[in-house]
C-alpha cells in the first residue's frame, strides 16, 4: 500500500545564470514540475513548490572575463530575466531565489562545516592545471583542447559539447587555457572530498532495493554509477568566485559549484517559511526532485550522500528525470545559440503561453530524447487546441448563447447516450490523477483533452442545430449536458493549462470548481448566465511559422560561418615564381551557359578568353543560375590541360573564392576590363 504524506516539497533544478531559458529546460524539467505542484494544490495537498538561479561556478566566471563585466553583473542580469520569463510563463513556484543571496551563503557555510568538524571529508593533495600567465588554477572548464573521442578542437576539459562525451583535462589533446590561451602546468593543490564510496552501501539498499519504481532512465543511471564503483569527489574548488570554504587556511578557495547548488533548494525554503524543517525533516513529508537526464548522478546519489553524511534530513521520494529535447533534428545549445529562447517566445507569441505548456508536454521527453519542430507546433495548435478543445468549447458556448440568450437551459430525461457520454467523462478522472502521480504527464495531458473530444462527438452526435428545429426541448438536455463537459474540461486542462483554464472559467461567469467535483453532472446550474464566448485558441498561419524557421536558419549560418572561420584551411605547399609563371590566368566574358543535362552541379559555359572562344564545365549549377552569369567578366585559368566531362572537352577553369559558409564567389575584375587581360 503507497504511503499516506501530509505534505510535499517539490524542487525544481537551478537554472544556471549564464543564459536565458530555453525550451528543453521547460519540457525536460519546468513544465512538468509545474503541473505536478498545480495538480497537488487543487487537490488541496499541502505542497510547496521551490526553485532559484545556480549562481556559482565557472561557466559565469568565463563569460564574466569575455564580456568585461563581474560575475554579479552577469548573474543579476540573468536572474532577473529568467524569474521574469517563469512568472510570464505562469510558473507557480512559491519562492524563485538564488544561491547568491545571504540565507544560502550562511546555509551552505553551514552545511559544510558540520560535515568538516565531524570527519566526514577527506583532505588530500593533487596535480592540476595552473595558468602562470593568469596566476590562478583552473578548472576543468577552463581548460579548452581537442577531443580525443571526436576531434572537435575546442572541447572542454570535462566535456566535448559536440559529441557529448565525457572528458578529463588530461585526456585532452594539446590543452590550452581559456583564460590566457598560454600552456597550463601541473601544480600540487589541496582540497576537501566527500567520500562517496563509503556510502555505496547505503545507496544501492535506497535505490536499488527501495526504489524500483522510479523511471528506467534514472533507475537505469544509478546502478550502473554504483556497479561502477564510486570515488570520493572534491566538495572546494580554486576559484574566487563562490561562497569561501569556512575553513582557517581555505583562503582562495570555494565550495565547489555541484555541493554548493542543491543545498540551494535547503536555503530558498528557508526564506520561504519559518516552519522549512517541516518540510526538510518530516518523514511525513514527501520529497520529489524534478531535473533533467544529466542532473540524475547529483540529486540521486550525491545529495541524498550529503543529507546522509549531515543526518536530520529526508531523501527524496522520487527524481523523475525525462531526457533531452532537441531542436529541428539538432541538439539545443546555448554556445550555439540554437535554441528557442522563453523570453523571445513570450514577446514573439503574446498570450500563446498554453500553446507552448500544451506541446512542450505533449511532446515531453519522458523516456527518450524527442524533437522539437515548428511545423509540429502549428500542427498540435491548430488540430488539437484550436479544431479539438476550442472548436468544443465554442460550439458549446455560441449555442447556448444563440438558443437561450446565454442562459444554462433546464436538463430534461437523459437518453442512454446522454448518460454514456458523462460515464465516459466521469471515468477521466481516475486515469487523470493515476498518470500525474506516476509522473506520465503526456499521457495525462491526452486524458484532459479526452473529455474535450468526448464533448465534440457528442455535439456531432446529437445535432443540436438540426434538433432545434424540430425538438427544442431536446435541445436543452443536449446543451446541458454539453456544458457540464465544458465545465468538466475547464478543471481537467487547470493543471497543463492554466491560463486557457482562466480564460474558459471567465467565459462560464463562475469561479472555480474543485478538483474532487470532476466528473459531476451538475456542476453548472440551469439557470445560471455564462458570459460571452470567445475563441480558446486561434489559428497560427504559416508565415508565422515560417519567420520561426528563418530565424533559426540565419542562427546556422551564422555557426556555419564562425565555425568556418575558426578552420581556416592551411597553407599549400611552398611554390616558386617560376611555378606560379606557368599559369595563365586571363580576364574572360561569359557568353553562354547551360545545365548539363542529367547532371546537378554542372554548367555548361562558353567563354570568351580574349585567345579564343572556349567551352569550359564548371561544377557552380547549386550556386548560380545560367542567366544570372551571362555576360559575366570572371577569371580564367587558360592553360589548364583538357578535360573531358559528360562529352564536353572542357579547356578551362573559371577561379572562384569560397566564404566561410560555403558559398562560392566568382572572382573578377572590378570594373570592365579587356578579353584576355593577363592577371600575374
Amino acid at each position: 500500500m503507497a504511503k499516506e504524506f501530509k505534505r510535499y516539497l517539490v524542487t525544481s533544478a537551478l537554472p544556471y545564470a549564464n543564459g536565458p531559458v530555453h525550451i528543453g529546460h521547460l519540457a525536460g524539467v519546468y513544465i512538468p514540475s509545474d503541473i505536478y505542484t498545480r495538480y497537488l494544490r487543487l487537490r488541496h495537498r499541502d505542497v510547496i513548490s521551490v526553485c532559484g538561479s545556480d549562481e556559482h561556478g565557472v561557466p559565469i566566471t568565463i563569460k564574466a572575463r569575455k564580456e568585461g563585466v563581474t560575475p554579479q553583473q552577469i548573474v543579476d542580469r540573468y536572474h532577473e530575466l529568467i524569474k521574469r520569463s517563469f512568472e510570464r510563463l505562469g510558473m507557480s513556484f512559491d519562492i524563485y531565489s538564488r544561491t547568491s543571496s545571504p540565507t544560502h551563503a550562511k546555509t551552505a557555510s553551514e552545511f559544510f562545516r558540520k560535515l568538516y568538524d565531524e570527519g566526514k571529508f577527506i583532505e588530500k593533495s593533487s596535480m592540476q592545471y595552473y595558468d602562470e600567465e593568469a596566476r590562478t588554477f583552473l578548472a576543468d572548464r577552463y581548460i579548452v583542447g581537442t577531443c580525443p573521442k571526436c576531434g572537435y578542437d575546442r572541447a572542454y576539459g570535462d566535456q566535448c559539447e559536440k559529441c557529448g562525451s565525457t572528458l578529463s583535462p588530461d585526456e585532452l589533446i594539446e590543452p590550452h587555457s581559456a583564460v590566457s590561451g598560454s600552456i597550463p602546468v601541473k601544480r600540487e593543490t589541496r582540497h576537501w572530498y566527500l567520500p562517496l564510496n563509503e556510502y555505496e552501501g547505503f545507496l544501492r539498499q535506497w535505490i536499488l532495493e527501495g526504489h524500483k519504481e522510479w523511471k528506467t532512465n534514472v533507475y537505469g543511471q544509478c546502478k550502473s554509477w554504483l556497479d561502477g564503483g564510486l570515488q570520493p569527489r572534491a566538495v572546494s574548488r580554486d576559484l574566487d568566485w563562490g561562497i569561501p570554504v569556512p575553513v582557517e587556511g581555505a583562503e582562495g578557495k570555494v565550495l565547489y559549484v555541484w555541493f554548493d547548488a542543491p543545498i540551494g533548494y535547503i536555503s530558498a525554503t528557508k526564506e520561504l517559511t519559518p516552519d522549512w524543517e517541516k518540510y526538510w525533516k518530516s518523514e511525513d513529508t514527501k520529497m520529489v526532485h524534478f531535473i533533467g537526464k544529466d542532473n540524475i548522478v547529483f540529486h540521486c546519489i550525491v545529495f541524498p550522500s550529503m543529507l546522509r553524511a549531515h543526518g536530520g534530513y529526508i531523501l527524496p521520494d522520487n527524481v523523475p528525470a525525462n531526457e533531452f529535447l532537441n531542436l529541428e533534428g539538432d541538439k539545443i545549445s546555448t554556445s550555439r545559440n540554437w535554441a528557442v529562447w522563453l523570453h523571445e517566445y513570450l514577446d514573439e507569441f503574446p498570450g500563446k503561453e498554453d500553446v507552448l505548456r500544451y506541446v512542450l508536454c505533449a511532446n515531453a521527453p519522458e523516456t527518450k530524447d524527442n524533437d522539437f519542430t515548428w511545423k509540429d507546433f502549428q500542427t498540435r495548435n491548430n488540430n488539437e487546441l484550436v479544431a479539438v478543445l476550442g472548436n468544443f468549447v465554442n460550439r458549446a458556448l455560441v449555442l447556448t448563447q444563440k438558443y437561450f440568450d446565454g442562459v444554462v437551459p433546464a436538463c430534461g430525461e437523459l437518453t442512454e447516450y446522454d448518460r454514456e457520454a458523462l460515464r465516459e467523462v466521469a471515468a477521466v478522472k481516475q486515469a487523470l490523477e493515476n498518470n500525474i502521480e506516476n509522473y506520465r504527464f503526456r499521457a495525462a495531458l491526452q486524458e484532459a483533452m479526452n473529455i474535450a473530444r468526448i464533448g465534440n462527438k457528442y455535439l456531432a452526435d446529437t445535432e443540436p442545430w438540426k434538433v432545434i428545429k424540430s425538438d427544442p426541448e431536446r435541445v436543452k438536455t443536449i446543451l446541458y449536458v454539453a456544458l457540464q463537459i465544458t465545465a468538466n474540461t475547464a478543471i481537467a486542462i487547470e493543471p497543463f493549462m492554466p491560463f486557457s483554464a482562466a480564460k474558459l472559467r471567465r467565459m462560464l461567469s463562475v469561479e472555480g470548481f474543485d478538483w474532487e467535483r470532476m466528473g459531476a453532472t451538475d456542476l453548472i446550474e440551469a439557470g445560471h448566465r455564462i458570459g460571452t464566448p470567445e475563441l480558446l485558441f486561434e489559428k497560427i498561419e504559416d508565415d508565422v511559422i515560417q519567420r520561426q524557421l528563418d530565424k533559426l536558419a540565419a542562427t546556422k549560418a551564422a555557426n556555419a560561418a564562425a565555425e568556418a572561420a575558426q578552420h581556416v584551411e592551411a597553407q599549400k605547399d611552398e611554390i616558386t615564381f617560376d611555378d606560379f609563371q606557368k599559369m595563365d590566368i586571363r580576364v574572360s566574358t561569359i557568353l553562354s551557359a547551360e545545365k548539363v543535362a542529367k547532371t546537378k552541379k554542372l554548367l555548361h559555359l562558353t567563354v570568351d578568353t580574349g585567345i579564343d572562344q572556349r567551352d569550359i564545365v564548371s561544377g557552380i549549377a547549386e550556386y548560380f543560375t545560367p542567366e544570372e552569369l551571362v555576360g559575366r567578366q570572371v577569371l580564367v585559368l587558360v592553360n589548364l590541360a583538357p578535360r573531358t566531362l559528360k562529352g564536353i572537352v572542357s579547356r578551362g577553369m573559371i577561379l572562384m573564392g569560397e566564404d566561410a559558409t560555403g558559398k562560392l564567389r566568382l572572382l573578377g575584375p572590378d570594373e570592365k576590363t579587356s578579353n584576355g587581360a593577363i592577371v600575374g
